[in-house]
């Protein structure tokens, strides 16, 4: 078994491979005040909760927006499993070649996204990643990353709403049933939901008219769901995109 952790900024998404498919997938809470003995304890746990597959951890790659908790996590799986996790980053293969001004600034995430975009599916294609921020991302036919577009996700978008006004609730993110709304909750349904998908209606047709072509639409994230069955494209959702990304880059550099 493979672990393949992907730590945003919200979550830490945990999925358990056995060779390349995904057997287990687990969600816990970042805090980057935990210790690593904190967090050894809680790995194990979560993942104890699988009565699918055995505990026999050979290896593990970590990807990480968050600095401070990208080494407690890889001496967290090294306390429990006594293995060295890979991290992305500098030194280690993916098989993408960055096209942008200073490379050692793309985020983990979007490298993850790109690789597994570029194995999975047709190329050209577009990666939206609907996280604590939305990232729309473009890699190319011959595996290089394009380049990328970053705009406040859902929940700071929802956050800054409610923090920002006296009078305007919390809400959840069910579509309401029109866009042009009756009362205060499903207007700002309306706004969050089919605000969004419209922008990523727009932004997709605007990177389109750069490209001079049509790339394949994948969209994973945590308010993906939420969000991109109410844009006019055709868009792919790929829950797991980043960790499937991980375990390619895992297995790409353990040959290696």
């Amino acid at each position: 078994m493979i672990l393949a952790i992907d730590i945003g900024n919200t979550n830490i998404v945990i999925g358990k491979y056995q060779g390349d498919s995904l057997e287990y997938v687990a969600r816990i809470m970042t805090d980057a005040h935990k210790s690593e003995s904190e967090y050894a304890v809680t790995i194990q746990n979560i993942l104890s909760l699988d009565k699918n597959t055995d505990g026999n951890i050979e290896g593990a790659i970590i990807s990480s927006v968050v600095p401070p908790l990208t080494k407690t996590i890889q001496y967290a799986i090294k306390m429990l499993y006594g293995v060295d996790a890979y991290i992305v980053g500098p030194g280690i293969k993916t098989g993408i070649h960055l096209q942008v001004d200073n490379p050692a600034q793309v985020g983990a995430d979007l490298i993850c996204a790109c690789v597994a975009a570029y194995n999975k599916y047709d190329s050209p294609a577009l990666v939206i990643d609907m996280g604590t921020a939305t990232k729309i991302m473009v890699v190319d036919e011959n595996a290089v990353f394009v380049g990328v577009s970053i705009a406040p996700g859902v929940e700071l978008s929802l956050k800054a709403l409610s923090g920002g006004t006296a009078q305007l609730p919390q809400i959840s993110l069910d579509a309401p049933s029109r866009v042009i709304a009756k009362n205060t909750v499903e207007c700002m349904k309306s706004g969050v939901i089919f605000g969004n998908a419209s922008m990523l209606d727009g932004m997709i047709e605007r990177i389109e008219e750069e490209l001079g072509k049509k790339p394949t639409l994948i969209a994973t994230g945590g308010y993906a769901n939420a969000v991109v069955p109410h844009c006019k494209h055709d868009i792919t959702i790929d829950n797991n995109l980043l960790l499937d990304g991980l375990i390619i880059m895992y297995n790409k550099n353990r040959r290696n």
